[in-house]
Order: structure tokens, then C-alpha cells, then sequence
């Protein structure tokens, strides 16, 4: 049900209308989120071991495989925003997504499981899979990857439309719900790093699969207890569609001269919305070639009424800049993505070099669980920054939040450096103890895999910053008929960074493997210069952080029409 104006729908609920039920019906998705990334998590951090060691790959191809389907995973949500933002909206694209996702994870832990499906062990990490096996493995993973899809765009934005924009409260307290959705989001990563790569490594990979399968039953059951509480928002139509009338009218009108009075250039009359779904948005003087767009002419009726294809409104204008200024802050994404894409790649096989035990006890960290740290981190700053750094920034800033958004985001970006120095300098370290010992043919060198524990930290901090950054600024900035669309545009930053993360890998394995080299990244890692990979992703980090620092001063925020109270 929705609102007379088509927006949001407060529902029947009394809890609702006395807005005690947002954090209540929050809770509901929240908890849809943490069991769904326990879910994620502990299929996917192991996985590369899991290609590697089971249906017996290169390292290199399982490094490139599982930034592949890690990829898609990110750009899928491109699918579901689109269904989400143009047809179904929030709910029922979650809804219909999420039994796609568990239908892939079911026959993804039947794969694992079952005599004749699962690949042919004769000893611990000794196997061998048929091409049919290999098959039904990744068409479970890529059937995954599309339910995901209508997911991950969707719940972030869903719980942020549980606040009420007119409301002062629930708008302030709408900054402080992506914190702790990030928050959850991490618990469920933290049993997934820890129990389940457990599970996987000392158990067997059916019940490392099967766990994961049943928390996403659990997040399907935990999502639909909240039904009667959500507030829903009405699909506004295609924004694809929105977005190319206003390039085309722009374009029609090309020779025409904007007017220096901005109040001549044509808006719709309703007050509060131009758009179903949507607020009205203040002119703004970056990208003025779409104003033209706006300029009435006699030619812009058709049979009486305007031609959406020759005259758009001013709101609508305002979206496609909206959209646009996202695109540079998008871009400058790309590269941490890379970076935080070797948690689950490039540092577990660095860490299945090490010692995993654990003191004297005798007991063996697998190299997967290290992502804890990164998981524990994320829980340690999230409230750090939340309660702490928000009232310190905001003494210091002026700013209600502490830190803009994309002041936030710089500064993950700053601290994702370190993360590259550090897991280069171990490497390096690493590599000497090799050499010097002979230790060439040593599966694990006598050396702690806890040194890896400071990278893991500190790509975690810079998460609670840029991460959780983006979310906020994705959703903020975009047009309020585009957020799922925009939010899966920041979730793309993810995909396109394992994408950036396999081609390198690929580029580095053909120059550095000419005249017979071994390479940078070899099977045998003791072989090969990884230290040398990390310092390229560093360095390409120092030059990402200069060109957002320039693009984040001539960025240009949204300003909607105040809303009507």
C-alpha cells in the first residue's frame, strides 16, 4: 500500500504512526542482512582454497575464477535495481530474489555433498572433479549471484525508506542506520570467517556449504516477520527512460540559449513532487548543456499535452546531474575495491605460506579465518565512529554528521594504503626467511600467520569510512526514484574492483612470466615476488587518493526542494 502522493506508506500499524516502529521494522531487515551475509561470507572466503585445493586449480586460475564470480556478484545488483526502481519495488524484489539465491545455495551444497556430485578426494586437499562436477559448481555459484543481485541493492535502501524524510529525528537518525546495517552486516561475517572456514577445513565443505544455506532460510523467515511494519515506496517508472528524454530534448535543443533567469525554465506544478516517488530538486549550475532540456518552445506539445521527449521538467534535469556527479566518485572506488578484494584472494594464499598454529596449543587457524580481524575491526569502529568521532568531527566541523560524505570516504581511502604497505613489507619479510633458510620447498614457513593480522585490521577501519561512506553518499545523492539503481552503481565499484583485481593478476602473470620467469604470483608462492603485486596496488592507491581529492572539491551535493511538512 502506498501513500495519496505515491510514496512511502506508513501502514495501518499503530506502532507506525507514533514512528516507534521504524527501528523495530529495521530490526526485521537488519537481521534478513546479517543472516544473508553469514551466508555470503561463508560460502565465498574460502573459496579460493576451495577451487584450488577440490576441483584441483591453478593459483592463479582460482585467483582469477573467484574475482570473476566475486565480480558478478557486484554487478547482478544492477539487475534487481532495475526490476526494483522501474516495476516490482523493494519488498518484492527482495522477496523473489532471495528464493533464487537459496534454490543456488541448495544445489551449491549438494555439490559438495553428495557421492558422484562432489569431486573425488583421496586425501586431505588431494582431489580431482569432472568437467560435469566443475559445471554444476559454478552454475550454483552464477545462480547465487543473480539472486544476490536483487538483494544487495535493495535492503540498504529499503531500511534507509523506513525513515521518514519529513521528520527532522528520523532524518538524522537515518546517517546513524548505515553504521550499524554495516554493523550486522560484519557480525555475520565474523561466525563466517571464524566457525564456518572452521567447518570447511576440519569438517568437510558439504556442512561448510550447508550452515550457510540454512542462515539464508533463516534471513528469508527473518525478512517476512517484518511485513506488516514496512513503510514501501512506489516504483516511479523507468529512470533509464527519464534519463534519456532529458539527453534527448538537451540534444534537440542544442542551439538554443538557456535562459540567465532560471525561473523560466519549465517545472511541474504539484509542490512536493514531480514524480511519482519523488521530490522536487533545486536548480544547480554544474552540467548546464541538459538545462536545455527545460526551455519551453512553442514545438513541445503533442496533441495537446507536452512531449516528454522535447521538454523535460527542471526535477527531472536535476536527476540525470545527480546521477552524473556520482560517476566520478564512483570511479575513484574501483581501486580500494581492488584493494579490499585481496582479504579473500591474494591474503589467504599468502597465509596458507605461514604457520597457522596457535601458540603451543597445537590448534590450526585456517588462513581464510584471519578476515575475522577485518571483520573484528569494522565491529570495533563502527561504534568508535558512531558515538565518538561523529561528536568530535562535528565540534570541530560544524557538520550535524561530523565528516561529509566525501570526506569520509577519502579518508578510508587514505587508510587502504597502509593496508598494502604493510601486507608488502610481510611478504618482503616473508621471502627473506625463504631465502635465507632454504625454506623453497616448505609448504609453511616457521613464521606466525598472525603478522598478516595488522592488514586485516586496517583494511577494516578503512571500510567503517569508505564503505559505509558510500552507502550514505549513494543513497543521499541520488534521485529518490533511482536509490536502489544508485546503490547498486556503488555496489558495481565492488564488482568492477574484483574485475580490476583478475586482470591484473592476469596482465602481471603474462609480462612477468616472459623468457621462462616463474612470475610474480606462482604456485608455489616461495617462488614467486607477491610483495611485488602489493606495492603496485599501493602505489595505484597514492595516485587514486590525488585524483579524488580533485574531484571532491568540485563536487556539487544535491539540494531538494524542502520537504512540505
Amino acid at each position: 500500500m502506498y501513500t495519496k502522493d505515491g510514496t512511502v506508506d506508513y501502514c495501518n500499524n499503530p506502532a507506525n504512526k507514533k514512528k516507534t516502529g521504524t527501528w523495530k521494522a529495521c530490526g526485521f531487515i537488519l537481521g534478513n542482512e546479517c543472516c544473508e551475509r553469514l551466508a555470503y561470507y561463508g560460502m565465498s572466503s574460502n573459496l579460493v582454497r576451495y577451487f584450488k585445493y577440490h576441483l584441483n586449480e591453478h593459483s592463479a586460475t582460482a585467483s582469477r575464477n573467484l574475482s570473476t564470480w566475486s565480480g558478478t556478484c557486484y554487478l547482478t545488483p544492477l539487475i534487481g535495481a532495475f526490476v526494483a526502481d522501474t516495476y516490482l519495488g523493494r519488498y518484492w524484489t527482495i522477496t523473489i530474489f532471495s528464493i533464487i539465491y537459496a534454490v543456488g545455495m541448495g544445489m551449491l551444497t549438494l555439490s559438495a555433498s553428495v557421492p558422484g556430485l562432489k569431486p573425488a578426494c583421496y586425501e586431505k586437499d588431494v582431489c580431482t572433479a569432472t568437467g560435469a562436477q566443475i559445471a554444476l559448481c559454478f552454475t550454483s555459484l552464477y545462480l547465487v549471484a543473480l539472486g544476490t543481485g536483487g538483494i544487495k541493492p535493495c535492503v540498504s535502501s529499503y531500511g534507509a525508506d523506513q525513515f521518514d524524510d519529513h521528520d527532522e529525528v528520523e532524518e538524522k537518525q537515518k546517517s546513524s542506520f548505515f553504521n550499524w546495517f554495516y554493523f550486522v552486516i560484519n557480525i555475520g561475517a565474523l561466525v563466517a570467517h571464524s566457525v564456518l572456514v572452521w567447518i570447511q577445513d576440519n569438517v568437510g565443505w558439504g556442512w561448510g556449504f550447508s550452515v550457510p544455506t540454512i542462515a539464508m532460510g533463516i534471513a528469508i523467515v527473518s525478512f517476512f516477520s517484518g511485513t506488516k511494519l514496512y513503510r514501501n515506496q512506489m516504483p516511479g517508472g523507468s529512470p533509464l527512460t527519464r534519463l534519456c528524454q532529458v539527453a534527448v530534448a538537451a540534444f534537440k535543443k542544442r542551439k538554443i540559449e538557456v535562459p540567465s533567469d532560471t525561473s523560466l525554465l519549465y517545472e511541474t506544478s504539484d509542490d512536493s513532487f514531480s514524480i511519482s516517488g519523488t521530490r522536487k530538486i533545486n536548480h544547480t549550475l554544474d552540467f548546464v548543456f541538459f538545462d536545455k532540456a527545460a526551455v519551453v518552445t512553442p514545438l513541445d506539445q503533442k496533441n495537446g499535452s507536452i512531449d516528454p521527449w522535447k521538454l523535460s521538467s527542471v526535477s527531472q534535469v536535476e536527476e540525470l546531474k545527480a546521477v552524473l556527479r556520482l560517476l566520478p566518485v564512483w570511479a575513484t572506488g574501483i581501486i580500494f575495491a581492488t584493494v579490499y578484494s585481496q582479504m579473500s584472494n591474494l591474503f589467504v594464499l599468502q597465509g596458507s605460506t605461514l604457520d597457522p598454529r596457535v601458540g603451543t596449543t597445537g590448534f590450526e587457524i585456517p588462513p581464510a579465518s584471519l578476515g575475522i580481524f577485518d571483520t573484528i575491526s569494522v565491529i570495533f569502529w563502527v561504534p568508535v565512529y558512531d558515538r565518538v568521532i561523529v561528536y568530535v568531527a562535528s565540534k570541530l566541523t560544524g557538520q550535524k554528521n561530523g565528516l561529509t560524505q566525501l570526506q569520509r570516504i577519502g579518508t578510508g581511502l587514505f587508510i587502504s594504503i597502509f593496508s598494502m604497505v604493510c601486507a608488502g613489507i610481510l611478504e618482503v619479510v616473508r621471502l627473506e626467511i625463504v631465502s635465507r633458510n632454504d625454506y623453497y620447498d616448505l609448504e609453511c614457513i616457521p613464521m606466525s600467520i598472525f603478522w598478516q593480522v595488522p592488514q586485516y585490521f586496517l583494511i577494516g577501519c578503512a571500510e567503517v569510512f569508505t564503505f559505509i561512506g558510500q552507502l550514505e553518499f549513494f543513497y543521499e545523492q541520488a534521485p529518490d526514484s533511482m536509490r536502489s539503481l544508485c546503490s547498486a552503481l556503488q555496489l558495481t565499484i565492488t564488482a568492477l574492483g574484483s574485475y580490476v583485481s583478475a586482470f591484473l593478476v592476469t596482465v602481471v602473470t603474462v609480462i612477468s612470466t616472459r623468457d621462462g620467469s616463474l612470475g610474480w604470483i606462482t604456485d608455489n608462492l616461495n617462488y614467486g615476488h607477491l610483495d611485488y603485486f602489493f606495492w603496485l596496488l599501493a602505489g595505484l592507491s597514492v595516485v587514486n587518493l590525488a585524483v579524488f581529492i580533485v574531484l571532491a572539491r568540485r563536487h556539487t551535493y544535491k539540494k531538494p526542494v524542502a520537504a512540505v511538512r
